[in-house]
């Protein structure tokens, strides 16, 4: 899937995956996706409990070699 902006928290431990994240999804429009790498074991648990409390769909989920990737649409706010 197509995407607005990557960010790569690979190396990066809970909270960091999530808190950039957040600062990214700022930054962009509302319906935008962010596709976020992260090979952090406890991100599979945060991300999405994080896009559930904002409000964010969590499009997919998918391990790669890496680690994990994660596409999140904006919310509409």
């Amino acid at each position: 899937m197509d995407h607005d902006a990557e960010l790569d928290a690979l190396g990066l431990l809970c909270p960091l995956p999530v808190l950039k994240a957040r600062k990214r999804l700022d930054a962009l429009q509302p319906g935008q996706v962010l596709k976020v790498i992260a090979d952090d074991p406890a991100a599979i648990i945060d991300v999405p409990h994080f896009c559930h409390e904002q409000g964010h769909e969590l499009i997919s989920q998918a391990d790669v070699p890496d680690g994990q990737v994660y596409l999140i649409r904006k919310a509409a706010r």
